[in-house]
């Protein structure tokens, strides 16, 4: 590995229990992000979207030979195989991580279709065929109730999963609950567990703004800064509860706002997956890599948040939501809501490509 080995998210990596992903499959990015230490990386379809609108001309020639080889393909079919095509791009990339870390390390996360996020046997399936793209996948399936049954058996058939649209206390301790269960089954009948990694995602930054959102529509006052709190002090409960318990699924941070999101996260066994611009940002600052994960939330930022939102309450609340009431949390209707959007306009692109628009020059 080569890279800047004084830079703050490589010290983060090389001082601390910390380690960081790229928050991409883009290949440009996910180099730069391996040289400074990450250890994985991640996708979704608003992250391919992107990746496919920057790095046009790198993609467009191979979305037409995949038309050519393929006459009956729609549009979906074609945007699910680009999609996989950027994540066994970028698992080619850290395969080097995946060999040196005795297959712990280095893996891609790539997304379950948005669309199935109410049918457990569809996930499930879909799970299992994603994680045959490479030796090092990890497969995304969102923690809705449905995506819970299907994690629970996917972990069982051998898949590494990792807990997405997830923001919750609640919701990290079911998905903990679930592939613990799954693994210890996976043990007791003689089938391997040694090189498994599953994660759970909590969308830390997503949680943040679910709470602007509320404060917005009911005129909520509280004071400035301590909705930035939020996604931490949940990630940092959750964090405790699966140390005491022994949960082996680790935690992971997304959805980044601010350099809290970092900063208030280092040192703690969990990982980070960081989106480039704000990786150049980290790098670029003078912020001391200092471990400051085990350091509580103050108190009075926790009780301010759980008087005025009580949608805080049951983020924050080991019981504070059913897994019943998992699909209709706000914040997961909003994230469900867009990457099933982006997931559309994935496939609106690649129909440019097919049907090229005739009215435009």
């Amino acid at each position: 590995m080569t890279g800047d080995f004084k830079s703050p998210l490589h010290q983060t990596v090389t001082t601390t229990a910390t380690e960081f992903w790229n928050d991409s499959c883009s290949t440009r990015e996910l180099e730069y992000a391996i040289s400074h230490g990450a250890s994985g990386a991640t996708t979704n379809p608003t992250i391919v979207l992107e990746v496919l609108n920057q790095e046009m001309a790198t993609w467009k020639p191979r979305i037409l030979d995949l038309l050519r080889k393929n006459p009956r393909w729609s549009e979906a079919s074609v945007s699910w195989k680009l999609m996989e095509m950027m994540a066994a791009e970028g698992a080619r990339l850290l395969e080097p991580v995946w060999e040196h870390s005795g297959h712990r390390k280095g893996r891609l996360s790539i997304q379950t279709n948005p669309i199935l996020y109410r049918d457990a046997q569809a996930l499930l399936e879909q799970a299992v065929q994603l994680d045959r793209i490479a030796p090092n996948m990890q497969v995304k399936i969102p923690v809705t109730a449905a995506g819970l049954e299907a994690m629970e058996k996917a972990t069982f058939a051998g898949v590494n999963i990792n807990a997405t649209v997830c923001f919750t206390v609640p919701q990290a301790l079911a998905v903990g609950e679930a592939v613990q269960r799954a693994l210890v089954r996976r043990r007791e009948q003689g089938k391997p567990v040694s090189t498994m990694s599953p994660v759970c995602t909590i969308m830390v930054g997503r949680m943040d703004d679910w709470l602007k959102v509320l404060a917005r529509k009911h005129g909520i006052l509280v004071e400035p800064g301590h909705m930035d709190w939020a996604g931490i002090a949940c990630i940092k409960k959750a964090h405790a509860i699966y140390e005491a318990r022994g949960y082996r699924t680790r935690l992971l941070a997304a959805a980044y706002r601010h350099h809290l999101h970092w900063s208030q996260l280092v040192g703690g066994d969990i990982i980070l997956t960081i989106p480039y611009h704000w990786q150049r940002l980290f790098n670029a600052s003078s912020i001391p890599v200092v471990p400051r994960f085990h350091e509580p939330v103050d108190p009075r930022i926790i009780s301010e948040l759980s008087d005025a939102f009580p949608d805080f309450q049951n983020a924050y609340a080991e019981d504070g939501l059913s897994v019943s009431r998992f699909d209709t949390f706000g914040a997961t209707v909003r994230t469900l809501r867009g990457f099933i959007a982006s997931l559309y306009q994935l496939q609106g692109t690649v129909r440019d490509i097919m049907l090229p628009n005739p009215d435009l020059p």
